[in-house]
C-alpha cells in the first residue's frame, strides 16, 4: 500500500521530467506523417511563425526562454506599469475621440462610461472657435479633454485654457493635454507648420501652473498608419520623446519637468501578444531614455492606446467590432493608461450613435464584467510575454540608434530614411496580404458578396502631404469598388462558373476555397447548373488531385465548348491540357483577380 505523504498529495512527484527534446521528438513525428523530415532543433522551428522586425514566435517557451527582471509596478524600469496601483483601482481611462462639433455626442459618452476626451480640432476637425459649445455643460474638473489640433494647436490650447478660467476649474484640477506634436504633425503633412519652441511655453505654463495637465504628445500613430511595424513604431517614438526632451530642457525645464509634460500614443492590433508586449517594452525603452538623461524616477511613461485604423475594414464592419475588443483587452492588459476604441464604422466616416456605444462599452465590458484591470500585468511572467517584450525592446532600440544617427527625428524624416524604412515594411505586408498568408475576415476570407453597404456622413479630411496612411484592406478595396461599378452600370457582378468534379467529399474543399477566393475580389461564384446558365464568362474547375489526373482535360474542353473563354483550376498547378491558370494557396490573389476583372471587361 501506497502511503501519501502527510502534506497532501504529489501527484507528480514520481513522474521524471520529459526533457524538451523528448518533446523536439514527438513534435518531429508529427511532422513525418506530413511530409517533413526534420529533426531536433529544426522541428521546433518548422513550427515558428516569422514576425516583422526579424522576430519570431516559437510553438513553446520554457524556462529556459529567460528574459531580463520586469520589476515591479511604479519602479524603473516600468516594465509591469508606471504607476504602483496600475489600473486595478477602477480601470483604465476610457477615452473617446470626436470629430464632429456635436454636444449632445459628447455628453452622451460622458453619460454612459466615457471618462476623457479626445478631440480633434482645427480644419480637420472641430472648429477652435467652437470648443466651448462642445464642451458645454461637460465638467471640465471631472473629464480630462486631450486636444489634437496639428497646426492650430497654440490656438486651441489658448482656447482650452480660457475655458477653464471662465468655468472656475481650479488649476490642480485641470486634466488631459494640449497636444502639441510638431514632429507628429510634420510626419503627417511633410510641413514644418509650427516648432518646439513655439510649444515650450506652454509645457512652461503647464508645468508650473496646472500640475494635471500635459502640453505634448508622442503620437507614433503617424508611423503605424505608415505601414510601421511594432519595432519601428517604438524606435519612431523614442526618437521623438528624446527630440522634445532635448527642446524642453534648452528651454529651461528640468528633464523630470519635460518627461512629466509628454503622453505617448500607440496603436493597439488584434495581435493581442504583439500589442502586449510592444506597451511593455515601450516603458521599458523610455526608463532607460530617462536613466540616461539623469532622471531615473522620471521614466514613468504615460500611454494612450488607440485600437489600429490601419486594421479597419469597409466592407464587413461589423468584424472591427471584434477586432477593437481583442485589441482593447491587449491594450488592457499591457498596462495603457488610457484606451480609444474606434468605432467600427471609423474608416467609413462619422460614427453614428450606435458605434459610439458599442466602442465605449467595450472597455466597459472588459473592466467590468471581464475583471480585466484587478490585476496588474496580468501578462506579467508569461516566459513567451516577458521573451517577446525583450526581443522587441531591442529591435526597437536598434531602430532609435539608426534614426539617432540619422541626425534625429525629424532629421531623418526630411531625409527620407524613415519614410523608406515604413514603406519597405509595409510592401512585405502587402505580399502576405495579397496571398492571404494573411487573412483579413470578412475581406480576403468568408466575404460577404450581397451585403449592403454601411454608409456614414463623411468624416473631415485629415492631414495629408507626408506619410501615406495604408489599410490592410485597401487592396481588396479596389477589387471590391471595380465590381460594385460594374454591378451599378450593368446590374449583375462579374461571375465565374465553379464546375465541380465527382462527389462532395473529393470537390467541398476546393470548391470552398475557390469560392472564397473569388468574392474577395467582387467576382461571384456560380455553382448551380450549367455554364451556359450562369451567365459567366470564366469557368474553374474544383477537385481532387486524382480526379484532375482523369477528369480536368475533358472538363476543360467540354467547357470551352460551352463557351468559356478562360478555364482555371483550383490546385497546385500541373500539366492540366485546357486550363490556363491555376489557384492554389499562396497564390497572389490581388493580382489574379485583377487580371480575372481585366479580362471580364471590368475597368
Amino acid at each position: 500500500m501506497t502511503v501519501l505523504p502527510e502534506d497532501g498529495l504529489s501527484l507528480a512527484s514520481e513522474f521524471p521530467d520529459a526533457p524538451h527534446e523528448q518533446w523536439q521528438h514527438l513534435v518531429a513525428g508529427v511532422l513525418r506523417k506530413s511530409g517533413k523530415e526534420v529533426s531536433g532543433d529544426a522541428a521546433e522551428d518548422a513550427l515558428s511563425t516569422l514576425l516583422e522586425d526579424g522576430l519570431d514566435t516559437r510553438p513553446l517557451y520554457t524556462a529556459r526562454d529567460a528574459a531580463p527582471d520586469a520589476g515591479l509596478p511604479g519602479f524603473a524600469p516600468f516594465v509591469r506599469g508606471g504607476r504602483a496601483e496600475g489600473n486595478a483601482l477602477g480601470g483604465w481611462d476610457v477615452r473617446q475621440r470626436h470629430l464632429a462639433p456635436d454636444n449632445e455626442a459628447v455628453l452622451s459618452d460622458l453619460e454612459n462610461g466615457v471618462t476623457s476626451l479626445w478631440l480633434g480640432v482645427g480644419r480637420t476637425g472641430i472648429p477652435v472657435t467652437s470648443l466651448d459649445k462642445v464642451l458645454d455643460g461637460v465638467y471640465l474638473d471631472l473629464a480630462p479633454v486631450v486636444l489634437d489640433a496639428g497646426d492650430e494647436t497654440e490656438a486651441a490650447a489658448e482656447q482650452l485654457l480660457r475655458l477653464y478660467e471662465e468655468r472656475g476649474v481650479a488649476a490642480d484640477a485641470a486634466r488631459g493635454n494640449l497636444g502639441a506634436d510638431p514632429l507628429g504633425h510634420e510626419a503627417r503633412t511633410g510641413r514644418a507648420a509650427y516648432d518646439l519652441a513655439s510649444v515650450a511655453g506652454l509645457a512652461r505654463r503647464c508645468a508650473d501652473g496646472y500640475q494635471g495637465l500635459r502640453a505634448l504628445t508622442v503620437d507614433a500613430l503617424p508611423y503605424h498608419e505608415a505601414g510601421g511595424s511594432a519595432a519601428q513604431e517604438l524606435g519612431c517614438s523614442l526618437a521623438t520623446g528624446v527630440a522634445y526632451l532635448r527642446g524642453l530642457t534648452d528651454a529651461g525645464l528640468s528633464v523630470a519637468e519635460a518627461c512629466a509634460q509628454l503622453e505617448f500614443r500607440y496603436a493597439a492590433t488584434a495581435d493581442q501578444f504583439l500589442t502586449i508586449a510592444k506597451l511593455r517594452a515601450a516603458r521599458r525603452l523610455w526608463a532607460r531614455v530617462a536613466e540616461v538623461c539623469g532622471a531615473p524616477d522620471a521614466g514613468a511613461q504615460r500611454q494612450h492606446a488607440v485600437t489600429s485604423p490601419v486594421m479597419m475594414t469597409r466592407r464587413d464592419p461589423w468584424v472591427n467590432m471584434l477586432r477593437t475588443t481583442v485589441a482593447t483587452l491587449a491594450a488592457g492588459a499591457g498596462g495603457a493608461d488610457s484606451v480609444t476604441v474606434l468605432p467600427f464604422d471609423d474608416a467609413l466616416g462619422l460614427p453614428d450613435a450606435f458605434a459610439r456605444r458599442i466602442a465605449r462599452n467595450t472597455s466597459t465590458v472588459l473592466i467590468e464584467e471581464s475583471h480585466l484591470s484587478r490585476v496588474i500585468d496580468p501578462a506579467g511572467g508569461s516566459w513567451y510575454v516577458e521573451r517577446l517584450t525583450d526581443e522587441l525592446a531591442h529591435a526597437a532600440w536598434e531602430f532609435f540608434q539608426e534614426i539617432e544617427r540619422a541626425g534625429g527625428q525629424q532629421a531623418a524624416l526630411r531625409a527620407g530614411t524613415i519614410g523608406e524604412r515604413l514603406a519597405g515594411t509595409w510592401a512585405a505586408r502587402s505580399k502576405k496580404l495579397a496571398t492571404r498568408r494573411e487573412p483579413i475576415t470578412g475581406v480576403s476570407e468568408f466575404p460577404h458578396l450581397s451585403e449592403k453597404p454601411v454608409e456614414r456622413e463623411p468624416a473631415p479630411a485629415q492631414p495629408t502631404g507626408g506619410l501615406p496612411r495604408v489599410r490592410r484592406d485597401e487592396a481588396y478595396e479596389t477589387l471590391r469598388a471595380r465590381s460594385d461599378a460594374h454591378l451599378a452600370a450593368t446590374g449583375a457582378r462579374p461571375r465565374v462558373y465553379l464546375a465541380a468534379l465527382g462527389p462532395a467529399a473529393a470537390h467541398s474543399a476546393r470548391l470552398s476555397f475557390a469560392a472564397n477566393l473569388f468574392q474577395a475580389g467582387g467576382i461571384e461564384p456560380v455553382t448551380e447548373g450549367t455554364f451556359e446558365e450562369s451567365g459567366a464568362r470564366e469557368a474553374c474547375l474544383c477537385s481532387s488531385d486524382a480526379l484532375y489526373a482523369e477528369q480536368a482535360a475533358t472538363a476543360a474542353a467540354e467547357l470551352r465548348a460551352a463557351g468559356a473563354e478562360h478555364v482555371l483550376l483550383a490546385g497546385r498547378p500541373g500539366d492540366h491540357p485546357g486550363v490556363d491558370t491555376y489557384l492554389f494557396a499562396g497564390c497572389d490573389a490581388v493580382a489574379l483577380l485583377s487580371t480575372a476583372l481585366d479580362r471580364m471587361g471590368v475597368s
